[in-house]
């Protein structure tokens, strides 16, 4: 089998769907999507290293199905992404926050490895909403993908600090933050 096919050599390329320009927001969101999917992989290494539990670890197959389910273009597929999914991270959002010491700045991305490449999930994360939203001005997508992604980048910060406090390694404190975590 060839990796190769040249298909996409004028700039264009194929999905579900049909052939698209490679700078259609569709093509954009899902080369935001297939690099969250990188940087997942890159963290769950990382963590993995410390020898943390898998529990810590990143939803990866869920991830890489529910984010790619944002840019399918085939007629009435069979969406997996429901509120529930939103819900779930919500709920390991608040039992890792409920393990981290508290904090009311602002912090840096860091601390340990483990904890920077689960903050550049966060971001990357933060930026494939952005390309997802910008695709939902102009086509239909499943919104539930949306909230999902919201919830993903608050997972991955809750984990990175999780991470951090688990292997003694306190955050970095952004100095001139003001107070903006309050119970």
């Amino acid at each position: 089998m060839r990796i190769y096919t040249r298909g996409g050599d004028e700039g264009k390329t194929s999905v579900i769907g049909g052939r698209r320009k490679k700078h259609d927001q569709r093509i954009i969101a899902y080369g935001s999507i297939d690099e969250v999917n990188s940087f997942v992989a890159k963290a769950r290494h990382s963590v993995a290293q410390k020898k943390i539990s898998d529990r810590e670890r990143t939803p990866r197959h869920s991830t890489r199905t529910f984010l790619w389910e944002s840019c399918n273009v085939k007629e009435g597929p069979a969406y997996k992404v429901t509120a529930r999914n939103a819900a779930q991270l919500e709920e390991w959002i608040d039992h890792w926050t409920s393990l981290s010491p508290k904090i009311e700045r602002f912090i840096l991305p860091g601390g340990s490895e483990a904890s920077a490449n689960l903050h550049v999930c966060r971001t990357e994360t933060r930026r494939a909403e952005r390309e997802v939203a910008a695709l939902a001005e102009i086509e239909t997508i499943h919104m539930p993908v949306l909230a999902y992604m919201n919830r993903l980048s608050d997972y991955f910060f809750t984990v990175a600090r999780f991470v951090n406090h688990s292997l003694d390694v306190a955050d970095i404190p952004y100095e001139r933050s003001a107070i903006v975590f309050k119970d």
